[in-house]
């Protein structure tokens, strides 16, 4: 029997087409399980935190940055992986991301200081930002040009499976063992990853030449998103209005310099060059305003079911995995259908499904039945699923071929934006409008979803990228 070899050596970018069957399979798979971990450690420890605090004789306010440094470091270090992917290769900063976050999760497990623990989060934040960098790309990478749909619906079917499981895997782990185990368990996925990926993945099929990295502008684009993040943050944990403001003012003078840095460059961090291609653009705003309204819902949902009707947190809970598991069912199916429907028709209808849904959900009557409520949140998350995978679609296709790291990590950038500034905005109208901040919420993402939908449709004027109106030309 022939065995595969390690990895193949990429032919030149106009005739790179995708992987053969079955290789494509395994080259999927190790992707599959290397986004899994990425987003699965996003919400994992949320459960544990007081347990965590209780045996760490931490603060529950301490305890939080358990979970914040995870996210800071995503942020501070995405784009600069993806710049990296497009001039060393995304195989190698792949392969690089899943060992670090590995080793990571090894120090977490052993972690028996708050301080240890926190450091061991920060690596592993840095390993998932590589991880989640390039992932589209090598998405890009392993399927044909008239599949890429399919491709990217799977990949945005592992991310819903993995967040709607995270909390159900992190409780059925702790009633069985301690806290360490929740990092502990990545070790062997990991390990798996880190083999099929070794063995099935393929070498970049177009690299950057000619340019290479400037340190110093990775520096500022840490710096630069990391006060920004820290900033919206600190609506959500109660920081002093004067250390915000320093931040904020901090935040200001660097971006002018990194921004000003970054226009002169041909192919800066910030990639100011795809941003200037009109569909590309449009597709990112469409994102952050769609991931916007979606976590301004997700985040004010249990505070309304809960202290609004009367719904206890576990019962909560189930009501609520309705959303993502939707997405798990219709996210593949958009991922067909754009290959013979424009993908900016595909995102306009769903977000406006999504729209309707969360208005529906802010004017639930007095006394809903489950029913009721499910089938609202069914209405959000197929909504929510018949848009993504076909955005996604846009944003990599668009991107020119030795652009496509830099195309993916805009696309989880928008991503990381758009959550972070929901949950801080839901926070802020909860200070704002304490009585009715939760209905104020689902009004507001109402609004955000229905922007989406309009910037979405707009896209139907514009020249699609040439993988996809190949799709439509040759669906087969």
């Amino acid at each position: 029997m022939n065995r595969p070899e390690p990895h193949a050596t990429a032919p030149a970018p106009d005739e790179w087409n995708g992987m053969p069957m079955p290789r494509r399979l395994w080259a999927i798979a190790a992707v599959a399980f290397g986004v899994s971990l990425s987003v699965l450690d996003g919400s994992i420890a949320n459960v544990a935190l007081p347990t965590i605090a209780q045996q760490l004789r931490i603060s529950a306010a301490d305890s939080i940055w358990i979970v914040n440094a995870y996210q800071l470091s995503i942020m501070v270090s995405l784009l600069t992986f993806s710049a990296l992917g497009d001039r060393i290769g995304y195989r190698k900063i792949y392969v690089g991301g899943l060992m670090l976050f590995t080793v990571a999760s090894i120090g977490c497990a052993l972690a028996g200081s708050f301080t240890g623990l926190v450091l061991a989060r920060v690596l592993q934040g840095f390993g998932a930002a590589a991880i989640t960098s390039v992932n589209t790309t090598l998405v890009r990478m392993i399927y044909p040009r008239h599949q890429l749909g399919r491709g990217l619906g799977i990949n945005a079917t592992v991310v819903a499976v993995s967040s709607v499981a995270g909390p159900t895997i992190a409780a059925g782990i702790l009633s069985i063992a301690s806290w360490p185990w929740l990092f502990a368990v990545n070790i062997p996925v990991g390990i798996i990853a880190l083999t099929l990926s070794h063995r099935y993945l393929p070498d970049n099929a177009a690299k950057l030449s000619n340019d290479r990295f400037r340190w110093r502008d990775g520096v500022m684009n840490a710096l630069t998103f990391g006060l920004m993040m820290l900033s919206i943050e600190g609506f959500s944990h109660g920081i002093s209005p004067q250390l915000i403001s320093l931040g904020v003012a901090a935040f200001l003078i660097i971006g002018f310099f990194f921004v000003r840095s970054q226009l002169r460059e041909p192919y800066p961090i910030l990639p100011f060059d795809l941003l200037r291609i009109p569909i590309f653009s449009a597709s990112m705003l469409t994102s952050i305003c769609s991931f916007l309204a979606q976590m301004l819902a997700l985040v004010s949902l249990p505070f309304y079911l809960q202290h609004v009707f009367g719904y206890s947190a576990v019962h909560t809970g189930l009501l609520m995995t309705a959303w993502p598991a939707i997405i798990m069912i219709v996210a593949p199916v958009a991922g067909l259908l754009v290959e013979r429907v424009h993908a900016g028709l595909l995102g306009g209808i769903g977000l406006l499904m999504m729209a309707a849904g969360l208005f529906l959900l802010a004017w639930l009557p007095d006394a809903p039945s489950e029913g009721a409520i499910i089938w609202r949140m069914v209405l959000c998350g197929a909504g929510f699923g018949l848009f993504q995978s076909p955005n996604n679609s846009i944003l990599i296709a668009s991107a020119p071929p030795q652009r496509s790291g830099s195309a993916s990590g805009m696309l989880a950038t928008a991503r990381l934006l758009g959550q972070t500034t929901g949950a801080a905005l839901v926070a802020l109208l909860f200070h704002l409008a304490p009585t009715n901040g939760t209905h104020l919420a689902l009004l507001i993402a109402g609004g955000f979803a229905l922007v989406a939908a309009i910037v979405s449709g707009s896209r139907l004027s514009l020249p699609l990228p040439e993988g996809l109106t190949r799709n439509r030309k040759h669906p087969a």
